[in-house]
């Protein structure tokens, strides 16, 4: 083993310890927190030694950066995430490769997704709804008050699957705010639990980053997205 995959395989042990410790904090499992290795800016060696450190879940944001790692690393027993935003000119090729997608934000590319969605795909796909809980216009997402609309509109589908919600902090004001978004998120996924549709569940909350997933894990994420944290040095 190289030195590099070594610390990547010392960084993997260091963030699943951070998150165990958070789940502790609130009072939770660490087997109720799931990791997605977000692969940004990691490189393929990067992605193997990480592979080979026994991860499996894996990260994207762009489409095509996707469908490049997929075909590079088809050799690797791997699960691929859509974290990012898709286009519906992308879903096509995108649904294939895909165990869920985290980013769905409206009513029109969910209905590209069902009515496009390729033989070879997971059926029904696993997605969540991407919710704009700082109301950052520079951002992607659902403003909270569109959510409830959404589910009611995609819980007949016949290839898609709600599992439950995804956001991202505010750009600004620390790990307080970072508390604040994903509290929201969580307030949300509570309030409509009790009275969205049967065929959707909300169990999944994605939330959290390389700099703030231990908040997340405190406000009750169930899945962390974590990247630089993973593949950086030191």
């Amino acid at each position: 083993m190289s030195d590099r995959a070594a610390r990547i395989a010392e960084n993997l042990v260091g963030i699943r310890e951070r998150m165990a410790a958070a789940a502790a904090r609130a009072g939770r499992q660490a087997s109720e927190v799931s990791l997605v290795a977000v692969t940004k800016f990691a490189s393929t060696a990067d992605i193997r030694a990480l592979a080979a450190a026994g991860w499996a879940d894996f990260g994207e944001s762009r489409p095509q950066q996707l469908w490049q790692r997929a075909e590079e690393l088809a050799d690797l027993p791997v699960r691929w995430h859509l974290i990012g935003h898709l286009q519906r000119n992308k879903v096509r090729r995108t649904l294939p490769l895909v165990a869920m997608v985290h980013s769905v934000d409206g009513l029109r590319l969910a209905e590209c997704m069902d009515a496009e969605m390729p033989a070879a795909a997971v059926r029904p796909l696993p997605v969540l709804l991407e919710v704009n809980t700082s109301g950052e216009a520079a951002k992607d997402g659902l403003p909270l008050s569109e959510v409830e609309r959404l589910l009611a509109s995609v819980a007949g589908f016949r290839n898609l699957a709600v599992r439950g919600l995804m956001c991202m902090a505010a750009l600004e004001g620390g790990l307080a705010a970072a508390h604040r978004d994903f509290a929201a998120l969580r307030e949300l996924r509570d309030r409509l639990r009790n009275h969205c549709p049967a065929e959707v569940k909300l169990d999944e909350l994605s939330m959290g980053m390389s700099g703030d997933f231990e908040a997340a894990i405190e406000e009750g994420a169930t899945i962390v997205r974590v990247g630089s944290a993973l593949f950086e040095e030191s």
